[in-house]
């Protein structure tokens, strides 16, 4: 087996970035050669309530006919309409700086609709509508970092 050899001016340079963009890990490969850096993160703040939309007039039966549930008391990762980061990157709310955002709770947004974008590794990369709906949560602030899988709106 040959010896692999591992430039470390590369490995400061992606740690860098890392630290840099608020990265909790990057993934880079190159002629078959994988790498993989990462370094532990504190949980993450909570999103400001400003972010939430307001509580439905009353309780929310559910289809079944189960008990009442309070709107917005499941985890939104679980709702049908959650829109999660298929990556790791940098959320960009609006096109650019100073514009107004692409969305807004309470929006109607149409099946692949643009709702944001998601920088990473200097590529921007549209997060589109998986459905059409109305736009109930927004769950990221702009230039926030994100994970892969974390959910970053709700539609109904």
């Amino acid at each position: 087996m040959a010896k692999l050899s591992i430039d470390p001016d590369l490995v400061r340079e992606i740690a860098d970035i890392l630290h840099e963009k608020d990265l909790a890990e990057i993934e880079w490969s190159e002629d078959g050669v994988q790498m993989r850096i990462a370094r532990s993160m504190p949980a993450p703040a909570p999103a400001p309530a400003a972010w939430y939309p307001p509580p439905a007039a009353g309780p929310v039966r559910a289809a079944d006919g189960a008990a009442p549930a309070t709107p917005g008391a499941a985890d939104p990762g679980s709702h049908p309409g959650a829109v999660k980061s298929p990556m790791v990157g940098t959320a960009y709310t609006a096109p650019e700086p100073g514009a107004p955002p692409y969305v807004q709770v309470g929006d109607e947004v149409s099946q692949g609709q643009t709702l944001l974008i998601v920088e990473a590794m200097k590529t921007m990369n549209p997060i589109p509508a998986p459905r059409s709906g109305r736009l109930v949560q927004i769950l990221v602030e702009n230039e926030e970092p994100v994970e892969f899988d974390q959910v970053l709106m709700v539609i109904e």
